[in-house]
């Protein structure tokens, strides 16, 4: 197989595997609240991070050690494909709804890593080629948000789990022509527990900067959940059409910043890079608030805009700084150890503490209005802002900027 034909397939394969989520994840909190179950939305974003907690036993323990890369990809997304396609038949039984997105993404969250693990396996140049693999995957979240928003202009009804379903058998028929990947781990020893949740990697690099960091981004990932359950629903209420495409407006501005990163990288340094990304959730929120009882729509989409900073300067330059700090022993498990605590547990109290947030404020009502709108996103802004200013005088850490590479 040509260097090309890999490449393309590898493309293809990251942009199938962010449709998917991306064609029913930013308008599940709608369908459910045109279904009665806008009370208990929040268990829809619950299930994801409940499925990144569990996922890296699945990996470390039975997908990286007995079978190949590209037949537990394919396996995983038949079967959450086929979750994801009944789901909007049982609207009518939230208990039985719930558990059929829950199946879906203990499914489908670890097909993120495995992807990359293909990906890194078949290529010869990590830095320079993962990049331009993996914006694909952008891309096609954006495709997939225009598609049900503009193209199909379905964000209310079922037809968002058709697409993904659909979508998710098609890339579970795709993984098994993707290149022969043996599982990664097959000739290592035995794997603990403790390597898996990255206690061991923690131990190294138990200093007080890097604690820190490490307490920041599980705190700032519990008002972010906020924004993905609910800024959605929000957009739908105060009157704004076609939410789900505009929404994709946030992964158009994750590829522009991801490509002015260095720039930014050499000018602030990891530190800043960071306290600039939670800065730009405290202003999101913000904006959120002051835009909600009027429904300033250029306020809403101002804070939509900011997820490339939100996401790009504090994720990615996380990411970036862990890779640095841990040596190539841990530098595995140092990464995972960041996704347990941030999309697993952060998210996951996120999302719980914002859907009873959101049901506070409610008060038995079908929906809040605006003015309410306005109250509730001023908590998660309030929160942002505390940890911001607890990150940045208390984290003191130096990382060579010239050594970064993205």
């Amino acid at each position: 197989m040509s260097p090309f034909s890999i490449s393309a397939r590898l493309s293809i394969m990251m942009f199938l595997q962010f449709f998917i989520w991306g064609a029913w994840y930013v308008t599940v909190g709608i369908f459910m609240g045109e279904n009665g179950m806008g009370d208990v939305s929040h268990w829809a974003y619950t299930v994801g991070p409940l499925a990144a907690v569990i996922s890296p036993f699945f990996l470390g323990m039975i997908a990286d050690r007995y079978f190949d890369v590209e037949k537990v990809l394919g396996v995983m997304h038949l079967l959450g494909g086929v979750a994801l396609l009944a789901a909007p038949f049982y609207a009518d039984s939230p208990v039985l709804f719930i558990v059929l997105l829950a199946v879906h993404m203990v499914c489908y969250m670890p097909t993120i890593g495995l992807t990359n693990t293909l990906a890194f396996h078949n290529i010869t140049d990590q830095e320079k080629q993962f990049p331009l693999i993996r914006v694909f995957g952008t891309i096609g979240w954006i495709v997939a948000g225009v598609l049900v928003s503009l193209g199909l202009k379905a964000e209310t009804t079922a037809v968002p789990f058709y697409v993904a379903g659909i979508a998710s058998l098609l890339m579970g028929l795709f993984s098994f022509s993707l290149p022969h990947t043996p599982p990664p781990a097959s000739e290592k020893g035995s794997i603990t527990v403790r390597e898996i949740l990255g206690l061991d990697a923690l131990a190294q690099l138990n200093s007080r900067p890097f604690i820190i960091f490490m307490v920041s981004s599980f705190l700032i990932c519990i008002p972010l959940a906020t924004y993905y359950n609910f800024a959605p629903i929000f957009a739908n209420d105060v009157g704004l059409s076609n939410v789900a495409f505009k929404m994709s407006f946030g992964q158009m501005s994750e590829v522009l910043f991801m490509v002015a990163m260095p720039f930014f990288f050499r000018k602030l340094g990891v530190k800043w890079m960071l306290v600039v990304g939670m800065a730009a959730w405290v202003l999101r929120y913000a904006l959120f608030a002051l835009s909600a009882s009027q429904g300033v729509v250029w306020m809403i989409m101002f804070g939509v805009l900011l997820h490339g900073i939100c996401y790009d300067f504090f994720f990615v330059t996380g990411q970036i700084y862990v890779d640095k700090k841990a040596g190539p022993e841990i530098r595995g498990q140092a990464q995972g150890l960041l996704v347990l605590i941030t999309l697993g547990l952060g998210m996951l109290i996120g999302a719980q503490v914002s859907g009873w947030l959101n049901n506070y404020f409610k008060a038995g009502a079908d929906a809040l209005s605006p003015e309410l709108w306005g109250s509730f996103w001023w908590i998660p802004a309030a929160f942002a802002g505390a940890i911001m200013l607890f990150f940045t005088f208390t984290f003191k850490d130096e990382v060579d900027r010239d050594e970064v590479s993205i």
